[in-house]
């Protein structure tokens, strides 16, 4: 499919440059920009790696001014960014730097927003109409993912919460979209095993729901279906056996998936959101375990969907009655759980998961409506 020795960019939707080793190439284009004073935008544990100490040595070295930005929630909140966009103006820094998984380019992302733009955060929220007010310049902003899941260095919107009530908020605007991306799948080389299955089934999840969500977008639709395909030949290898070609194939599908929920997401983001909101549960794998069960909702009046997806899962044609049962076969060959109580639910949780599930922003898309009483019958199923 592609010579791992080699170096690629395309373009879509901004300009990537992918391929092990590319990480090499933020010095110099730095340098190119006239950039000089970046504020690198990760999380405490990724900035403790080799890997991104080695990046700022290389900074330090060729006499950039670096300032290392990590004070940031598991699920990020409006406090982080804050304090984010504060840190940028009083170290004085011209651009931005977002190095690391979904929540630190989320947070780097909302940072950049925060930068120029002085009324409340969450009046920029879109589902309230806030893009209208990203009306200023944002910093030069730069993304190098370190996992591959959320495909959030690819994106135009960042995913903040509130900080009291823990609801999502959606900062939009395609000012937002990094100038570059350096996708480097030796970055992802270390990731251990829960991690790499985790954003794994989140990239699948983006993927499928893409595919699957309501409206007309051949592109996007033909994006997922790659995207799945890639997943399907890379994922479990990635988690137990990881080598270059899985990593690579993997960093691929996220960012594809990524490209792809444009059209759309659906039932299981829905169902997983308030599993973050309100007990903390890693995004990804909360996608994981509800994932069988919303595609079981999703299922009857979408048999073909069902069954490109799982022609694209190498399942053969015609198969898309097996898919559901696949999902959860690979749950458990990556080690994840099945159940929401293995990821500790309670069913007193449930009555006010639901609330929070109705309340999200992704089921409108999902190909079949979604009620408060559905989203009831599918945790305690889960459950």
């Amino acid at each position: 499919m592609f010579d791992l020795h080699k170096t690629y960019q395309y373009n879509f939707p901004t300009t990537i440059r992918f391929g092990a080793g590319v990480i090499k190439e933020l010095v110099p284009y730095l340098r190119d920009h006239a950039l000089k004073r970046p504020l690198l935008v990760t999380d405490a544990t990724v900035a403790d790696l080799p890997f991104f100490v080695e990046i700022t040595k290389e900074l330090l070295k060729n006499g950039f001014h670096v300032e290392v930005y990590k004070d940031m929630h598991k699920n990020p909140v409006k406090s982080d960014v804050i304090k984010g966009g504060d840190r940028y103006h009083q170290t004085q820094s011209d651009c931005i730097v977002g190095i690391g998984g979904g929540v630190a380019l989320d947070v780097s992302r909302a940072i950049a927003l925060r930068v120029n733009h002085n009324r409340d955060l969450f009046d920029y929220d879109d589902l309230i109409g806030g893009d209208q007010f990203v009306t200023e310049e944002v910093p030069h902003f730069i993304t190098v993912p370190t996992t591959a899941g959320t495909g959030s260095e690819v994106g135009r919107s960042a995913i903040i919460s509130e900080d009291i009530s823990k609801k999502k908020r959606i900062l939009f605007s395609p000012k937002l979209l990094a100038k570059i991306v350096f996708a480097d799948p030796l970055l992802t080389m270390e990731l251990p095993p829960f991690i790499t299955a985790a954003t794994g089934m989140d990239a699948l999840t983006h993927n499928m729901e893409a595919y699957l969500a309501k409206g007309f977008h051949p592109m996007c639709d033909g994006i997922a279906l790659q995207g799945i395909k890639l997943i399907s030949e890379s994922l479990e290898n990635a988690t137990h056996n990881p080598d270059e070609t899985s990593r690579s194939k993997m960093l691929l599908a996220s960012l594809m998936g990524a490209v792809a929920f444009q059209k759309g997401l659906g039932i299981v983001h829905s169902l997983a959101h308030p599993l973050s909101s309100l007990l903390d549960t890693h995004h990804g794998l909360a996608n994981a375990v509800n994932l069988p069960y919303g595609m079981e909702f999703n299922y009857e009046g979408y048999e073909n969907r069902f069954s490109d997806m799982a022609s694209a899962f190498g399942l053969g044609s015609n198969k898309g009655n097996a898919l559901i049962d696949h999902l959860f076969q690979l749950n458990q060959r990556l080690g994840l759980p099945t159940r929401l109580s293995g990821i500790g639910v309670k069913a007193e949780n449930i009555d006010q998961l639901a609330t929070l599930a109705e309340a999200d922003f992704c089921h409108p898309s999902n190909p079949k409506p979604v009620r408060r009483l559905d989203f009831v019958s599918l945790y305690e199923k889960a459950l």
